[in-house]
């Protein structure tokens, strides 16, 4: 299902770039607020990815790339500039209407998996689609939702642990759930933040795999933040930043 954007024409941006960028953010400026003092972020970052890329975030801690993410991925708001989803303005966007962005174009995977400890494997990968329908229309379809849980489910290598709790995998389990959860919506965009840094170099690389299969052969889109550089490496560019601004991009070697 297509989710279709309707702003004032008034209000829409005249540009007709070379090749418009899936995702971008244009002049973004971020502070946060720790009593009485102001922590600026970041400072006028630009960047922009287009389908099918695979794009890692670098930089020591501190620097602003979980940020960055969740701007993209309208977790939070930027303070100054946009966010722009196929040349489209996306980050002012009325508050319900980004929550099914959210939900219906990116995908999320975090560092600390975020799985419900009292849902088995396939009731946690089915949670994006029980929160975007009604309860009736979830209940109808129950049957199409839980094959297709099911089928990415198997897809990250867990078929033989469908009825299991977070409790009884191990951390790479956890995080491949965490991935087949962020799949089973179909999303655009996958946003990963650091998702192998809970794991042994082993896992971390099983993980790695996984992503660049799922960018190869379903030409999703991949955005990894990163403050490894054998990881970072792994993807197509590499943008660092350094204290809230974009200090280089780079081809991957």
């Amino acid at each position: 299902m297509t989710l279709t954007i309707q702003r004032p024409s008034a209000s829409a941006r005249e540009t007709v770039p070379l090749k418009k960028p899936q995702i971008a953010a244009v002049a973004i400026e971020k502070a946060y607020r720790k009593g009485q003092m102001q922590v600026p972020v970041l400072h006028g970052v630009d960047i922009s990815v287009s389908k099918g890329e695979f794009v890692s975030i670098v930089g020591q801690s501190g620097s602003g790339k979980s940020t960055l993410m969740h701007l993209l991925g309208l977790l939070d708001t930027p303070d100054v500039g946009e966010v722009l989803l196929d040349g489209q303005r996306i980050d002012d966007l009325p508050a319900r209407t980004r929550d099914e962005l959210r939900n219906r174009v990116f995908g999320f995977v975090f560092q600390f998996y975020h799985l419900l400890p009292e849902l088995n494997l396939v009731e946690n990968v089915l949670a994006p689609l029980m929160i975007r329908h009604s309860v009736w229309g979830y209940w109808a379809r129950r049957r199409e939702f839980q094959d297709r849980a099911k089928e990415i489910i198997n897809t990250v290598g867990l078929g033989h642990r469908l009825s299991h709790r977070p409790s009884e995998l191990s951390g790479g389990e956890m995080q491949r759930a965490a991935i087949a959860r962020s799949l089973v919506a179909r999303p655009q965009i996958l946003l990963a933040d650091e998702p192998t840094g809970n794991l042994d170099n082993s896992t971390g690389r099983e993980i790695l795999d996984l992503l660049h299969r799922l960018n190869e052969q379903e030409q999703l889109t991949v955005l990894m933040v990163t403050h490894d550089q054998a990881v970072a490496a792994q993807a197509h560019h590499i943008v660092r930043l350094s204290e809230g601004r974009i200090e280089r991009v780079a081809h991957a070697a």
